[in-house]
């Protein structure tokens, strides 16, 4: 049975719950389902993110990788409403609770649509690129989504990512300084860490 996160439509049967959370200074009720990833609460990760992540100069779209429910991504909307905010992930069951999520948080500025990766992402001038990456894909997927980064933002344009140390942040911190020749620990908290990359160039 297909009921990973990653995967693209999961086999479990659909459970739906809702939980509320305060993001960003924003009230949010979250449709959530068996079969998307953390689907009992906002994980430590996404909110360490969320709370960490602050805007650039750089004009232009913000993209979520691996949106899920949708709480990172909508937040973002919620927070920059004079931002596009486009919201990708694999699985088709997270992509339709993000819409419905958007639609009930009263949020028109969100793009949702399914994409492995970047697959079918075509704006190249994002602002910035945020992704709790699906660690459980394997170190193979969450470093594409490091590398396409990259050309997919623009001059100026930062990646953040979170990511355990545990789960491999070493490593990933290594890409991305490969990738794009810097890389900091942006922030770190209960064993996470919040990497950042700038595109200079």
């Amino acid at each position: 049975m297909t009921n990973h996160y990653y995967s693209r439509t999961p086999e479990v049967e659909s459970d739906p719950q809702t939980i509320e959370a305060v993001l960003k200074d924003h009230k949010f009720r979250l449709k959530t389902d068996q079969g998307v990833f953390s689907k009992s609460e906002i994980d430590f990760g996404s909110r360490l993110l969320i709370d960490s992540f602050t805007e650039n100069e750089i004009t232009g779209p913000l993209l979520d990788v691996g949106c899920g429910y949708g709480p990172v991504g909508l937040s973002m909307a919620k927070a920059f409403p004079e931002r596009t905010v486009h919201m990708v992930d694999v699985n088709v069951r997270a992509i339709g609770l993000a819409e419905e999520n958007a639609r009930a948080n009263g949020i028109s500025n969100a793009s949702i649509y399914e994409s492995s990766c970047f697959k079918n992402v075509s704006e190249k001038n994002f602002s910035a690129v945020l992704t709790n990456p699906p660690i459980r894909a394997g170190k193979s997927v969450v470093h594409e989504i490091l590398e396409d980064s990259y050309n997919h933002l623009a001059v100026g344009g930062e990646l953040w990512v979170v990511i355990q140390k545990k789960q491999g942040a070493a490593s990933a911190q290594k890409k991305m300084e490969e990738v794009f020749g810097n890389s900091e620990v942006a922030a770190k908290k209960k064993g996470y860490q919040i990497l950042k990359s700038v595109k200079e160039n």
